[in-house]
């Protein structure tokens, strides 16, 4: 298989775990291990104390798949296969398609989305949002990409990098049209339920369309990257088993610490998510009063979900120049639109950290030293 390198990954390997502060990463900020065992009840104590470090279901241990099909309406263990995001969509774009068919995906966005299609020898085509509406994705441009040959639609809501997330109805408008094609639908909702505002969040993808599929985890809204726990969630028993035979080829199963914190952490759920929602609600606020400062500098469509919006910048200067020397001068990570292969006018910038008060405002010394 040739594949083009991930850009955000390797520019993400170059400048991680040198960079002094971070202003774009995606996640929430992590727990640590000692939070998430003091959370833990009496029965995942019990297991995690017995734990013994020996292969796992292969599906993904029962506990930790009845506790997943808790978050979805008509969904059952069964449902489920437990696997790290990253490698559900490898395995389900090379269980799906086939060289010569054609995919319709959000863009910009995180790059295994399209590339991987693009890889098995898939024609891409990709759905933008309006810039000027608000980082709105308009169902009616979609169904004008749709072919007789499309196989696959693959959608990312809340969206990265834009912050964009649909309403209920254009979300129904989509998977209606979709339906009516007969064609496979991939939900990214890796970001579900830190929708800013309350009442936002969307019905998964698979609780509404028997060919969808959705991808979701804990690295996101539940602030767990390290355990690299997600799931892929469909109705379609035939295509997740060609899903599960061929991971037989990547990990086979998932590690046996991580799914039992995974549980721990799924039955903390309220607790988890509310607490990061609260800090990604107040990190927009303090977004607000950034934007309004710097009017001059950036033009900003405030975000409606997730931990990352894509501000465009008003600058005489390719923001992959600004962001290298922002991290040469300041130690500021900042990732430039070039990595999402979006031209050199915008940033993404992530908000669920906590230390984002203190880097806004090192960030906002630095605009005011170098560009007033």
């Amino acid at each position: 298989m040739r594949i083009a390198p991930f850009a955000l990954e390797r520019y993400f390997a170059k400048h991680e775990f040198c960079a002094r502060y971070f202003l774009s990463s995606s996640d929430c900020e992590s727990l640590s291990l000692s939070e998430l065992l003091a959370m833990a009840d009496r029965e995942t104590t019990a297991l995690w104390k017995k734990l013994r470090l020996g292969y796992t279901e292969t599906p993904g241990h029962p506990l930790l798949r009845e506790e997943i099909s808790r978050l979805y309406s008509g969904i059952t263990a069964e449902n489920i296969l437990v696997t790290v995001p990253e490698e559900g969509i490898f395995l389900l774009m090379h269980a799906l398609l086939s060289p010569g068919d054609h995919i319709v995906c959000t863009f910009p966005g995180y790059q295994s989305l399209y590339e991987l299609a693009r890889s098995i020898g898939c024609e891409v085509s990709i759905w933008e949002p309006d810039e000027n509406r608000g980082w709105c994705f308009d169902p009616g441009q979609l169904e004008k990409k749709i072919r007789p040959n499309t196989r696959m639609v693959v959608v990312n809501f809340p969206h990265n990098p834009t912050g964009s997330v649909l309403s209920r109805n254009d979300f129904e408008k989509i998977v209606g049209l979709v339906r009516r094609h007969g064609t496979y639908l991939l939900s990214d909702e890796m970001y579900r339920f830190l929708e800013i505002e309350e009442g936002h969040t969307l019905p998964s993808a698979c609780e509404l369309y028997d060919r969808a599929f959705t991808l979701c985890g804990l690295s996101k809204s539940f602030g767990l990257p390290g355990l690299r726990i997600g799931w892929l969630l469909s109705r379609r028993d035939e295509e997740l088993e060609r899903v599960s035979m061929l991971r037989d080829y990547t990990t086979i199963c998932n590690s046996a610490p991580s799914e039992i914190l995974a549980v721990m952490a799924l039955r903390s759920r309220t607790s988890i998510i509310g607490k990061q929602l609260e800090r990604v609600q107040r990190n927009v606020k303090l977004l607000d009063g950034f934007f309004s400062e710097y009017d001059d500098l950036f033009r900003w469509n405030r975000p409606a979900g997730g931990s990352v919006c894509f501000p465009r910048m008003l600058i005489d200067l390719d923001t992959s120049t600004f962001c290298e020397r922002l991290i040469e001068e300041t130690g500021i990570m900042l990732v430039p639109s070039s990595i999402f292969q979006y031209g050199e006018n915008h940033v993404r910038i992530g908000f669920g950290r906590d230390d984002l008060a203190e880097v806004i405002e090192m960030f906002s010394e630095y605009l005011s030293k170098q560009y007033r």
